[in-house]
């Protein structure tokens, strides 16, 4: 978020409340929302999905809906071309369709996903972000075969979550690269069989992953 909030390459749109991870109680919905009730514990997703365009119909692309993909210079609903939030009569803007960091949101309502009330909600937030985009990058798109041996770069949420993808898949050697050794011991939870410092060699990493494995890792994340 703060990378959007320097305007990297974006159009500067403020005042604005940022913020793409959450949990959180549907509190009510607008009309013509069938599939969701007061109640309902729910992830806000910020690649949203229509469930009807050619993309969200597809197995291969549901991640490019025509309607609700990532859009991160929009700030506003879709359905009337306004906010949903105020200040003193003056509009602040939405940030990719989420706007998170408040305790009171208003979204699209293919950008959200129903999950179990029993799902501690302090605990299943980096759900809607973080580790879907790890582990569905791992089982939905790299897809390593039973046996195979996959790399993965960087140890943040979405590395540990695709390491995780890559134990679910039967992955043999899940390699992970990072600069901190810090994070090894905790990631042999999620999988991770090898650690890779790029700052213990005088060579590239990619280098030392080839001699590691005989000619390369089968997948890399």
């Amino acid at each position: 978020d703060v990378y959007y909030w320097e305007c990297k390459g974006y159009t500067p749109l403020f005042p604005r409340i940022l913020g793409h991870e959450a949990s959180g109680i549907v509190e009510s919905v607008g009309e013509g929302v069938n599939d969701l009730k007061p109640g309902d514990h729910v992830l806000p997703i910020f690649t949203g999905e229509c469930k009807e365009c050619r993309h969200c119909l597809s197995e291969e692309s549901n991640n490019m809906c025509e309607l609700l993909r990532i859009n991160c210079d929009r700030g506003v609903m879709l359905a009337d071309g306004k906010t949903r939030f105020s200040i003193n009569g003056k509009p602040i803007y939405h940030f990719v369709g989420t706007s998170t960091f408040s305790q009171y949101t208003v979204v699209h309502v293919g950008q959200v996903a129903k999950i179990s009330p029993t799902a501690p909600l302090d605990k299943v937030c980096p759900i809607s972000c973080g580790i879907c985009t790890g582990f569905g990058a791992t089982v939905n798109v790299a897809k390593p075969k039973k046996g195979q041996t996959v790399a993965v770069f960087g140890l943040g949420a979405v590395g540990l979550a695709a390491a995780e993808g890559a134990r679910v898949c039967g992955a043999s050697r899940i390699i992970a690269v990072d600069v901190n050794p810090r994070r090894f011991e905790e990631a042999k939870r999620f999988g991770i069989t090898e650690f890779v410092n790029p700052k213990d060699y005088d060579k590239p990493v990619q280098e030392v992953i080839v001699e590691m494995t005989g000619g390369g890792v089968d997948r890399s994340v």
